[in-house]
Parts: C-alpha cells; structure tokens; sequence
C-alpha cells in the first residue's frame, strides 16, 4: 500500500508542478519555445531537368540521346537493414549482380550522397542514389495533337506507344514531357490515364485547382467514356453486356481476369462494322478496372486483334478461359506460364537464351513484346551496355483507342485511328 503523502510532500509536488509552467517572457528563468521543425522529405520525380532532354527522329521513331542521370529513392521499409548489394540484385534485376558490384566499386552507387561498400546497411530515411547513362526505349514519332485547350485544361488525342508519364525506363519520352516541352508548360496534371500502348482521348489540367476539379468528376462518375478497338472474328450485331467481376491474378504483371473473387465491373460493347474477319467494337465501360475492357472482349471470345497479353497469338492463350471463371490454380499457372514465355515482362530479358529455346522448340509462339528488344550486337561506347535494334512501329501500339469523353457542359471526341477507319470503310464500301 502507497503511504500517505505528508504536507512537506504536498508543497514539493506543487513546487515541480510550478516549474513545469513557462515562465512568462522577459523573467530571468524565460525559456523561448522550441521550435521542431519538419524536415520535408524531397519528391525527386518533380526535380526539373528536362532541359537537357535531347530529342531526334529516325525510322519512325521519336529518340532520346542517352544521358547521364543520378536515380534517387528514399529507403523502402523492406530494405531497411538490408546489405546495399542485396537490395540491388533482388530488387533490380535488369542489371546483373556484377553490374551491382562494378557499380558499388566505381561510386556509381551511394548512400546518402557517398560511397558505399557492398556489405554496406542501409537504414530507415537513408537516400540511396545510382547514377547510369540511360538509354530510353524509342517510341512512335506520331505528333500529339490538341484537341481542345483552354487556360487551365488540354485535351489531347495521345498517340498510342507512348507512356503517360515518367515511369520505369521512360523520363523524357513521355506524353507529359513531350507537351511541356513544346509548349513550355512548367507543369502539367494529367486528369486521366492511358496505358502505354492504348491511343486517344486524355484530359490533361494546367493548373492544381482544375486538377482537383476533373479528379471530383472522375470520382464521382460524371464522366462517361467511350473507347473504339479492333476485335478478332466477327462481333455479335446486337449489343453485348458483359458484367463478369474481375480479378487481379498478378500485379507484377499486372494480368487481370474473370475470377469469382474479382471486384464487379459492367462493359456495354456495340459492333461497328466488320470486314468478316474483324470487326470493329464501342466500348462503353461503367466501371474502370485494370485492363476491363481487354479482359471482357477475351472472356467473350473477341479478343483485341493485336493484344500483346490476352490476344490469340500469345504462348498462353488457352490458359486464358472462354466465358469461364478462372480458379486460382489455373491464374497460379498462367503466372508461371507467362514468367517463362515472357521474361522480358520480369526485367530478365535473355534474347540468346531465347533463340536457343526457339532451336529447341521451334514450335513455340513468341510474345509480341519479346520481339521488341533485340539486341544488335554493339555496345554503348559510354557504358559498355548492350544496344538494341530498333523495334516495330506497329508493334508498339494496340488496338485500343479511347474516343469519346462527355462530362456536365462538356463533351470531347476524336477522329477514328487509321486501324479502325480502315475497316469502317471497307464495309461502307461493300454496302
């Protein structure tokens, strides 16, 4: 049991209760308030530089002149306490680990600003830095064509082959850069977003404010979207509902699919016309899931003509099921399956151990997106990596084309790409 406090104890307690208190401002036991400030983490994808960014053009293709570039990350929470060579062979496997290694050796790999042994530990606010001469991937020299622009909005019709924004092996060859760049636009806020090969329609704000603005509408559905896409086989005349739930079976492959699991999702289609071995498709989807539109035209049997991922020409196409739900056995195998066909997708990219599988099976059905890095057989006179030859043009896009947007006052559309207008008049033709 406490003991009772005596009065003595009482007067003591008041006593460090008082001294607790500021003391008020000009005494002689004043103390000003300690001021904690925060320290702001930096977002270095907003570090300006595209200045440097040189562009040219050859075989179709719009080119970046490679570059020297420092790559900056705050530490991730699972590779604290992790070795520096460990984090870089397991998390960046584009590179081999002696790659890493010459890389850590030389200085080209720091740690808040300095060198670092390979058995260094990397902790928790620590910036880890790599400095490479980049070589970005070429991607189609179609213009980017306005629209509609207003002081605060650009709507534009985004070539198909080029990334939204800087992501990956992409900084400069992107829509966001290209349109800064010509316009010498400080800053842009794309409203929505376009996968890298799908063409068409993009909302892209000036200002935060009209940002915020399309964000609310995008949120709360005001905005209803029509996509145009080019189908293998001849598409039902009648309208078609499709309202199969759908399923995220891999996001570091980001493959989607039917999937009894799968979040609900309603895409309304509507043929156009059709030549008798394609048929040209609206998509009206009620929901935006991850590849929505792909995975429903796949279930129903219409895939897109050219899909690199759920198209007819892929070494998995049987895994993917024909208006059936896929169980969880048959997406852990199509994952695997397509690990093995398409190390490309996995940063592991072997085009001689590929050939030599070719040899061995000569059967196989390639992946298109395997056929769009070859390596040529030289080698970068600034760093030593292998150089690739240029990829297809073609082979860089998909039928995929968002066309109509409409919101509340507004509405915005596109002229059809050449692959679908080509078909339209074919059949205005034969009627």
């Amino acid at each position: 049991m406490e003991p009772d406090k005596t009065v003595d104890q009482d007067r003591i307690d008041q006593t460090v209760d008082e001294s607790k208190k500021r003391k008020p401002e000009g005494s002689p036991q004043y103390r000003p308030k300690r001021k904690v400030v925060q320290k702001r983490k930096i977002d270095f994808k907003d570090i300006d530089d595209l200045d440097q960014a040189e562009y040219f053009f050859e075989h179709g293709l719009r080119k970046v002149k490679p570059y020297y570039f420092v790559y900056r990350a705050y530490a991730k929470g699972r590779w604290v306490n992790r070795s520096i060579i460990d984090i870089f062979t397991t998390e960046f496997r584009d590179r081999s680990e002696f790659y890493y290694r010459y890389a850590i050796d030389k200085g080209l790999i720091t740690l808040n600003g300095k060198p670092v042994g390979v058995d260094t530990i990397v902790n928790n606010g620590d910036i880890v830095g790599h400095e490479i001469h980049r070589h970005e991937p070429p991607v189609p020299d179609t213009p980017v064509n306005i629209v509609y622009e207003s002081d605060d909005l650009m709507v534009i019709d985004k070539p198909g082959g080029i990334p939204v924004h800087a992501a990956g092996r992409y900084r400069y060859n992107t829509v966001v850069s290209i349109l800064r760049r010509q316009h010498s636009i400080p800053k842009l806020y794309p409203s929505n977003r376009l996968d890298r090969p799908t063409s068409g329609l993009m909302l892209i704000s000036k200002t935060p404010e009209k940002a915020a603005k399309m964000e609310r509408e995008m949120s709360q559905r005001n905005i209803q979207k029509e996509y145009i896409c080019r189908v293998d086989g001849v598409f039902p005349e009648e309208e078609v509902t499709c309202n199969e739930p759908i399923k995220i079976i891999s996001h570091k492959l980001s493959i989607s699919y039917v999937h009894p699991d799968g979040k609900p999702c309603t895409t309304v289609f509507r043929r156009i016309s059709t030549d008798g071995q394609s048929s040209i498709v609206r998509c009206k989807p009620l929901t935006g899931r991850t590849h929505q539109i792909r995975v429903h035209l796949k279930f129903l049997g219409y895939p897109i003509g050219n899909d690199p991922l759920y198209g007819n020409q892929t070494s998995w196409a049987n895994n993917l099921h024909l208006g059936d739900f896929m169980s969880e056995q048959d997406a852990r195998q199509l994952v695997d399956k397509v690990m093995v066909a398409s190390p490309f997708q996995t940063g592991e990219w072997d085009p001689k151990q590929m050939e030599q599988d070719l040899q061995a099976k000569p059967d196989t059905v390639m992946d298109r997106s395997q056929l769009l890095e070859m390596e040529s057989g030289e080698r970068c006179s600034d760093c030593s990596v292998s150089l690739f030859v240029d990829p297809p043009r073609d082979g860089l896009i998909i039928w995929l084309h968002a066309w109509k947007y409409n919101g509340e006052g507004w509405a915005y559309e596109t002229e059809l790409p050449t692959w679908a207008k080509n078909i339209v008049d074919h059949e205005a033709t034969a009627s």
